[in-house]
């Protein structure tokens, strides 16, 4: 027995020292701080008048006076993040080579079925991008190469080619091409025979194009180059040097626009949509020269979308039905005084899509927060696609053939890495057709889901989908990573990633809110998150850290709280409400200036988010948007330690946004956190474009947690 104590005190003195060792604090460089120029600048408006002492920060962008200025403030700010990161450099490169590990270098997508081809994508060793091929007939086929993106991108910081679009004859790819990262395409089309680049470069674009079925019009959507608006959709015949049509202009700044073509090839459809309305416009695909007609004409408050089958028209909307329903009309009258039930509107079930095939439909529901498939034929006898995790991401995959009997769809949850399945709806047989290999000897077993419901402010329930590793205590010494979005009714379904490994084999816990702003438990979730109830989307995330305390999964000292872009914002004012509840925030890309941004409509994408946001040149709405912003409600107190990210050549939520927080931050905050702004100044808006290159901005991230928990290794 005392042999055994002996053995037993030797082994917790052993894993203490280990601990010691990982857990050796580390200690910030006593660098100083970047401190940016005052220059102020008035805002009045409704009677309330407004200094801003860093509203120069735009020139970059508005090409003003001080541009070169903001340029090197945002260099000397990397520079103060290097400094202050230095220590963690070898870390930091460990984590990427460690992370690189997991993902397989040589790799090619499930083959996509489409017009007498297989379709799909592979990546080589040591690649950043890939190549896009086919096969003819069969996968025993020769290869050919339609595109190969990694000589394209060859010398180019940034590159992203998107949109491919096959003509109906197989013989041309229409493609769009970004080089500088603000989702400006210009398309370029390819004779696939030849493999001759056309002249018919069509700049300023969302990148996609929709061909006619003569095999020579392409229909695109052209921007506005300052704001960056889709205004336009105009066809392009090839090889004219005629000014290209346009064939429908939108005259509503608050609406997006875009394209699409029915899976039969029988139409090309025109989307126009805001937050709450939509119209859409249609034409033959055989007649691209004849004028588009409307479907039914916009409706306030009424969204709706439309496929195709050989008989009808098949809508979903929410006319009526705030969760959707899906109706039916003839082909030959559209308006909405033609549509015919056929799934009701229910309360409890969100009706998400509908993916058409010529003797079925599959449509995807969200019951209790969870996507399920509900599969019909054309005489109306169904059944259900269920799945069994606590929590899970499913969604339907390509599925270009109208006549086919295979439903492909997409599954992952916060421990199942993405699989791709094809499913008989006929025989209900399911076939995995691949599952991202994680390299390593990566084991699910090894790591434990949660589906959890914190009880908000005012009563309601809000789920939090969480993961750990096995050996992980409930006892509050464990450190939390909670993760949330929470805007224009986008669901943060759970979902897994390779790189997170990285964080919960270190003893992270990752959880996702479910919070109000997303669409998770229906429409209204999304509309109790919004507008004059937006605040609602940040206590829910409060309140959802604060439950975790509760139940002891972690601790202030040990709570951090990450969210980009419009989770940035929720970043923004998490911080502001309750700084003291999280030991690090990290608000990647932030939209964190919403009224200065949302009151100059020269600013990429302001005016499609009034319905979103409200527009502050309505007294009510600034009010409100004012007392959120987190930019206008920096005060002198004690903030967490945050990590801020933003690129230079965003656009969708401009650097100055992020900067000039943090320049206000800095001469506001009361503790001696650490504060730093990292500004990639070669991207945009979702980072690098590269397979691996990303991976060095989870690397910071990470290397920033780790410093705050005294991880070193």
């Amino acid at each position: 027995m005392k042999k055994a104590a002996v053995i037993i005190c030797a082994a917790i003195l052993a894993v203490s020292c280990k601990q010691n060792t990982e857990r050796q604090m580390y200690k910030w460089p006593d660098a100083k701080a970047p401190v940016a120029e005052i220059k102020p600048h008035t805002r009045a408006i409704h009677g309330d008048t407004v200094i801003d002492n860093y509203y120069w920060m735009i020139d970059y962008f508005a090409k003003g006076p001080d541009s070169t200025k903001v340029v090197d403030y945002l260099k000397a700010e990397n520079a103060y993040t290097d400094t202050m990161m230095s220590g963690t450099k070898k870390f930091r490169e460990n984590l990427f080579t460690e992370m690189k590990a997991r993902i397989k270098e040589k790799d090619e997508s499930v083959p996509v079925f489409k017009n007498g081809y297989f379709y799909y994508t592979r990546t080589e060793d040591g690649k950043e991008y890939y190549k896009y091929c086919r096969k003819k007939g069969s996968l025993d086929a020769p290869e050919e190469i339609l595109l190969d993106v990694d000589k394209e991108a060859e010398g180019h910081a940034y590159y992203s080619a998107s949109g491919f679009s096959i003509s109906p004859d197989n013989k041309l790819l229409a493609f769009g091409v970004d080089k500088v990262s603000r989702r400006q395409y210009t398309i370029y089309v390819k004779n696939l025979e030849t493999g001759e680049i056309l002249k018919d470069a069509i700049a300023n674009t969302e990148g996609q194009a929709v061909w006619a079925n003569d095999n020579q019009t392409l229909f695109y959507t052209s921007k506005n180059p300052v704001t960056l608006l889709s205004e336009k959709i105009k066809r392009h015949k090839l090889g004219s040097t005629a000014a290209d049509a346009v064939v429908y202009e939108e005259k509503d700044k608050s609406n997006y626009i875009g394209l699409d073509r029915a899976k039969s090839g029988k139409f090309i459809f025109i989307y126009s949509s805001a937050t709450m309305s939509s119209e859409i416009s249609f034409v033959d695909a055989n007649t691209p020269d004849a004028p588009f007609k409307v479907f039914a004409p916009r409706m306030k408050d009424v969204l709706y979308e439309v496929a195709a089958i050989d008989d009808k028209f098949l809508i979903r909307t929410n006319q009526n039905a705030k969760n959707f329903k899906l109706v039916e009309c003839p082909l030959d009258k559209t308006g909405a005084e033609n549509w015919k039930d056929v799934i009701p509107h229910r309360a409890d079930v969100l009706l998400e899509g509908v993916e058409e095939f010529k003797d079925h439909i599959v449509v995807v529901e969200r019951k209790n927060g969870l996507k399920q498939f509900r599969i019909r034929d054309n005489s109306d006898k169904e059944h259900y696609l269920e799945f069994e995790e606590a929590a899970y991401n499913a969604g339907i995959g390509a599925n270009p053939e109208y006549v086919s009997k295979t439903l492909r769809y997409n599954y992952t949850s916060l421990t199942t890495p993405s699989t791709v399945y094809d499913y008989n709806v006929d025989t209900h047989e399911k076939k995995q057709m691949k599952q991202q290999e994680v390299l390593g000897g990566y084991d699910p077993k090894q790591y434990t889901t949660e589906r959890l419901y914190a009880t908000a402010t005012d009563g309601i329930k809000v789920p939090i989908s969480l993961v750990y590793k096995n050996g992980f205590e409930k006892n509050g010494k464990a450190p939390l990573l909670l993760y949330a979005y929470g805007s224009y009714g986008s669901s943060m379904d759970a979902g897994f990633s390779s790189s997170r490994l990285s964080l919960l084999d270190r003893g992270f816990v990752f959880a996702i809110a479910h919070i109000r702003g997303g669409q998770e438990m229906g429409r209204q979730w999304y509309e109790d998150g919004k507008l004059m109830k937006k605040k609602n989307t940040f206590t829910d995330f409060i309140d959802c850290g604060k439950y975790l305390i509760d139940q002891q999964y972690t601790t202030k000292q040990h709570l951090y709280a990450q969210g980009g872009s419009a989770g940035g914002l929720l970043m923004g004012a998490v911080a502001n409400m309750a700084p003291d509840q999280w030991h690090g925030v990290i608000a990647q890309v932030p939209f964190v200036d919403v009224v200065n941004t949302m009151l100059d409509e020269s600013i990429p994408l302001t005016t499609n988010e009034f319905d979103e946001w409200g527009n502050p040149k309505n007294a009510d709405a600034y009010a409100y948007m004012k007392s959120y912003s987190p930019y206008e409600n920096v005060e002198k107190k004690a903030y967490p330690n945050m990590l801020v990210t933003t690129g230079l050549h965003d656009s969708q939520v401009q650097y100055f946004e992020p900067a000039k927080w943090v320049a206000k931050l800095r001469t506001m905050k009361t503790d001696k956190n650490v504060l730093m702004l990292h500004t990639n100044m070669e991207f945009g808006h979702g980072g690098a474009s590269g397979r691996f290159d990303y991976l060095k901005d989870v690397a910071l991230e990470y290397g920033f947690l780790f410093a705050l928990e005294g991880i070193s290794k």
